[in-house]
């Protein structure tokens, strides 16, 4: 084979080795572009952390959350469970909530259950919440207290409650005490940051299944299984 035969095989070969490499890096860039736009503006995944939405949430459960909805689509409605800023501390950046209430609403919470002011029937109506455990209903607290509480939801913000219900605290404490200054007892919508969208449940790979390893409870997945709104006639 002559040198110069040789030296047209190498530089051949090295120009298809570069195209391939280019190739490679522009696919890289493609797939890291698309991850990034999904999310940032669709869905991104999370790990529950707790029992404060026990028991329609559990523990170590994986969920998929959807930053569209409330971008580009709507606003959050009752019985939404939201991922939202707290901004209570810096070890706490997000929580996982369910709305209660929402702008303009006014609510009561007396005798350990939940009310709404219904203007059209100019009185407070029971909130039917069917997501809650047996343990959980009709055991709603002010600091332990039987008495009273009366709320009105200012405009932009919201109401929310954890499912499980006095082991944690949620707007009816401030998220962790109403003498912090700058506290509140509102979500602003601004720090409403998705919504969930699928519920993937805890699989255990070793055993091929959703049972939760320490609550023993089947966690199988819940596919878009938003609780509906119920109507209480508020206009």
């Amino acid at each position: 084979m002559s040198f110069y035969n040789f030296k047209s095989k190498f530089v051949e070969k090295a120009n298809v080795t570069m195209r391939d490499f280019l190739g490679l890096l522009r696919d890289i860039l493609v797939i890291w572009v698309i991850v990034f736009v999904i999310r940032t503006f669709f869905i991104l995944p999370f790990q529950i952390n707790g029992q404060s939405m026990y028991a329609s949430y559990y523990d170590g459960e994986f969920i998929i959350v959807d930053r569209f909805t409330y971008r580009f689509v709507n606003s959050p409605s009752r019985w939404d469970v939201i991922v939202f800023r707290p901004h209570v501390s810096e070890d706490k950046e997000y929580f996982l909530k369910r709305v209660i209430w929402l702008p303009w609403d006014k609510l009561k919470i007396e005798n350990w259950r939940v009310y709404v002011f219904s203007k059209t029937k100019n009185e407070y109506v029971e909130l039917k919440e069917p997501y809650l455990s047996d343990s959980n209903r009709n055991a709603t607290y002010v600091s332990w207290d039987k008495n009273s509480y009366v709320y009105e939801v200012p405009a932009d913000s919201y109401f929310v409650m954890w499912d499980n219900r006095n082991h944690s605290t949620d707007s009816r404490a401030c998220f962790s005490s109403c003498y912090i200054e700058n506290t509140t007892n509102y979500v602003k919508v601004n720090d409403i940051i998705w919504k969930i969208f699928i519920d993937l449940g805890y699989f255990r790979i070793s055993k091929f299944d959703f049972v939760h390893p320490t609550l023993w409870i089947d966690t199988k997945p819940k596919w878009f299984s938003t609780t509906s709104t119920y109507d209480y006639n508020l206009e």
